[in-house]
């Protein structure tokens, strides 16, 4: 009997080659692994097109529920955000497709799974860590690891000739060679013509790459107004219609799209210690990120507020690097679901080319309390001005103590 290899397949370029490669090299059944996050139409014809490819079998698993409520929703009440601008689109599907790829693996008694990863990004470490955390002692294979690999593939255009040699139908192309990634958070653009990035990724002429959102500069002239609901930091309803996590994650990307709303192009910092560009389109999540942090900022206390952001860019390269399985992301994220306990109230916003504007918000739990920040007259006396004289001169005790000794010393 054949051994089997688990390969997770998306159907483009890489490992559609890499199938096809591992079915020749290993000698193997090659079963792949396709979990629907939000795809949406790259998802057509899939199976028929790994069995062409040469797959044995295919599994095609619908995840997007699972994908917003376990991972997606739990990231965003930890406000989570990669060198202060990416929403970790790509990095938190990763977890999910691994570990049920590890469990298919298991089922199927496969000896190895295998991905399309190269060796020079962040996903193989993602996938490898997760593997490593539920998966045991199963067996990887990356195939841009393997030298052989690298000389029959020295670059995305051998790739391409191959698969079109072998009648594998792709979307890349020497026109338009970019990568992308897409999912129910976010779509990410990489490779080609954005490796310089002196590219104008927002140019006129670029506007066809884009899928989730419409140019900024083409979004409708009349602000929008949206109202979302939230119960202990996670949206529950908008516009007074409750939702799933998922039924959240589509609705606002249509409107976030339609705005031309979540566009974000940046260099970041790869784990594996390169810098690269990106350029993601988050429409939904950059609507829910920014109303949670205005819900957050009518009802949670200050000091749990600081400890909790204290704890983002951690949390953020913990995901970005592949640690979600990881003994110290629970720990955070047992701190992050006792932070929003209180966090719950109703957002309301006004969309408009690209912005995401505050347009008010309530909360029945509000630590907001009018009569005591006014300026004009307390008649409950919750606050006396007059306290401030001391809370003053206590603070500036170690400021004119520390001056007054080190000014004396450089002096």
């Amino acid at each position: 009997m054949a051994k089997k290899i688990v390969l997770a397949y998306s159907g483009g370029l890489d490992t559609s080659v890499i199938l096809a490669w591992l079915k020749k090299k290993y000698d193997a059944e090659i079963i792949t692994f396709t979990a629907d996050i939000g795809q949406a139409e790259e998802l057509d014809g899939l199976e028929q097109k790994a069995l062409r490819t040469g797959a044995s079998k295919v599994y095609i698993e619908n995840l997007q529920e699972t994908f917003a409520r376990d991972y997606i929703f739990p990231m965003f009440q930890a406000s989570a955000l990669y060198e202060g601008q990416y929403l970790l689109g790509t990095s938190i599907a990763r977890p999910l497709i691994a570990k049920r790829m590890v469990e298919i693996a298991q089922e199927e008694g496969a000896v190895a799974i295998a991905h399309g990863a190269t060796g020079k990004g962040n996903d193989q470490v993602r996938f490898e860590l997760t593997a490593a955390a539920v998966g045991g002692t199963l067996d990887v294979i990356a195939p841009w690891r393997d030298a052989s690999f690298r000389a029959q593939f020295p670059g995305r255009a051998q790739m391409i000739a191959y698969a079109e040699q072998h009648g594998i139908p792709i979307t890349a192309s020497a026109a338009k060679p970019y990568s992308t990634d897409r999912n129910v958070l976010h779509i990410s653009f990489e490779s080609g013509m954005l490796e310089d990035p002196d590219f104008d990724a927002s140019a006129n002429d670029v506007r066809s790459m884009y899928v989730m959102s419409v140019d900024p500069q083409c979004a409708p002239d009349a602000p929008e107004i949206v109202h979302l609901a939230f119960v202990r930091g996670c949206c529950v309803a908008i516009n007074g219609q409750e939702m799933s996590p998922l039924g959240v994650m589509q609705t606002l990307n249509v409107l976030g799209g339609k705005h031309g709303i979540g566009r974000i192009d940046m260099v970041e910092n790869r784990f594996v210690g390169m810098k690269s560009r990106g350029v993601y389109e988050t429409p939904g999540g950059t609507i829910l990120y920014k109303a949670h942090r205005i819900i957050e900022s009518l009802t949670m206390d200050r000091e749990v507020m600081l400890l909790r952001d204290g704890l983002i860019p951690k949390y953020a390269s913990l995901v970005y690097n592949g640690f979600w399985f990881s003994p110290e992301r629970e720990a955070i994220q047992a701190l992050v679901d006792a932070s929003q306990r209180y966090v719950q109230g109703t957002v309301r916003l006004k969309l408009y080319k690209g912005n995401v504007i505050n347009a008010g918000c309530t909360s029945d739990v509000s630590l907001y309390q009018p009569h005591i920040a006014t300026m004009e007259e307390d008649v409950t006396e919750s606050y006396n001005q007059d306290d401030a004289t001391g809370f003053i001169r206590l603070h500036a005790l170690r400021l004119r103590t520390f001056h007054a000794v080190q000014g004396a010393r450089r002096s």
